[in-house]
């Protein structure tokens, strides 16, 4: 297998609240998205669908389950320390739920916050200076 992801889908509850939340952060749904069954946004260089949570876990041959922490989280990182604080605003006006405030990080060098989606996805918004973002955003690890 080769080391990249292609496509992130998060099952979601109610797929128009989650395409108004994620389209209210300036996300641009696809033309090939289908309406009222699934949503595609592009993201870099990968793609993140909004599908129905019942129709992933079917298509996945698993039981649907209930909330809680999902043992995932999404990460957006940022090239600048005062965007953190300002997509952190940003996504709590378009709904989300701040679940950790923007604070200097103790892991690495930076500042970091997290917020969880109307679906209970876990974002986080990260700056990191050691961690080198291409003019698309794409992100570099150092060697």
């Amino acid at each position: 297998m080769e080391p990249r992801v292609s496509l992130i889908t998060l099952g979601v509850a109610d797929l128009g609240r989650a395409q108004a939340f994620y389209e209210a952060l300036g996300w641009r749904r696809s033309g090939a998205s289908v309406a009222g069954e699934v949503a595609f946004y592009q993201a870099g260089g990968l793609a993140l669908a909004l599908w129905s949570w019942r129709s992933l876990a079917a298509d996945a041959g698993l039981p649907e389950e209930g909330g809680g922490f999902r043992r995932v989280a999404l990460a957006h990182n940022v090239a600048d320390r005062a965007d953190v604080d300002r997509l952190l605003a940003e996504a709590a006006a378009a709904g989300a739920v701040i679940t950790k405030l923007a604070q200097d990080s103790p892991h690495f060098v930076g500042r970091s916050g997290y917020f969880a989606d109307p679906d209970g996805h876990l974002w986080e918004v990260a700056w990191n200076p050691a961690f080198a973002l291409g003019p698309d955003g794409a992100l570099t690890l150092p060697p």
